[in-house]
């Protein structure tokens, strides 16, 4: 098996090879993957940080040696805090803006090597905060209140199917990158994130920064959003957006109506 490194600002991971499939993921500057399948077009990946598999286009694979695969692997990580903010490629002389949620492994000093190429980053970011807060409980208060402001970040960003940025995101890559922010892994999907984590019996148990799924008329979960307190979420449904929710589920104040069903409450931290 091969390995490769997104080195773009974004590239797209399509469902099947073919330019006129459906967007389902998309892989951002710094995120590793496996190589699964080539073929003269098109590429099948395995993403690294949420075993999500795809295709991608053959001409923006960029590939990586087994052991540069690992030594990035195991380096610390650092996501990019910036709307946008631009890298330098110190090596070829070129500019690269990225979005906020970037990853930037082995961040040392404001750069990062990849191979011979040397990358100067000077925005901010965060750099292993997430494992190191979450790894002791009375920390975990103040990691829900800063997740959910990290989430307010991407406000108003429009909804994107297979989205993962702040210029388009749906809904579940919405709370995955909100939670990579603080360095934990969620999966790519709703119904596989719903597995996460451990049930919050009732609403009024319910801390910010938990997750809320909902599910349609035949009981398939088909939304995820996060919750600011008991009686808010900030969820992505036409856009991001913070609406009010009760054990009914989301209430839409602009259409005066309920629009998603309440499922289950997960907690992650």
């Amino acid at each position: 098996m091969e390995f490769g490194i997104c080195l773009l600002s974004i590239i797209p991971v399509r469902l099947e090879p073919s330019h006129k499939s459906e967007m389902v993921t998309q892989i951002l500057f710094g995120e590793l993957y496996r190589i699964i399948e080539i073929s003269e077009k098109w590429t099948k990946v395995k993403l690294t940080f949420d075993d999500y598999e795809g295709w991608i286009s053959s001409n923006q694979v960029r590939g990586i040696s087994e052991s540069e695969y690992m030594r990035l692997y195991h380096s610390d990580p650092a996501v990019t805090m910036e709307l946008v903010q631009i890298v330098s490629n110190d090596t070829t002389r070129t500019l690269l803006p990225l979005v906020m949620g970037s990853s930037l492994p082995g961040l040392t000093d404001q750069r990062i090597r990849v191979n011979q190429d040397e990358f100067f980053f000077e925005g901010v970011t965060v750099a292993n905060t997430g494992s190191d807060l979450t790894s002791a409980p009375h920390n975990h208060a103040n990691v829900r209140i800063h997740l959910v402001e990290d989430a307010m970040l991407y406000l108003n960003a429009p909804y994107l199917w297979g989205g993962r940025s702040p210029f388009g995101i749906d809904c579940s890559g919405f709370v995955q990158m909100a939670y990579k922010l603080k360095n934990v892994t969620l999966q790519r999907d709703a119904s596989q994130q719903a597995r996460q984590g451990e049930v919050v019996g009732l609403l009024a148990e319910a801390e910010p920064g938990d997750l809320v799924f909902f599910d349609d008329e035949e009981e398939n979960i088909n939304h995820v959003g996060m919750l600011i307190d008991r009686h808010r979420i900030i969820h992505c449904s036409g856009k991001v957006r913070v609406d009010t929710i009760d054990h009914q589920g989301i209430y839409n104040e602009e259409l005066q109506q309920y629009t998603h069903k309440l499922r289950l409450i997960k907690r992650i931290i």
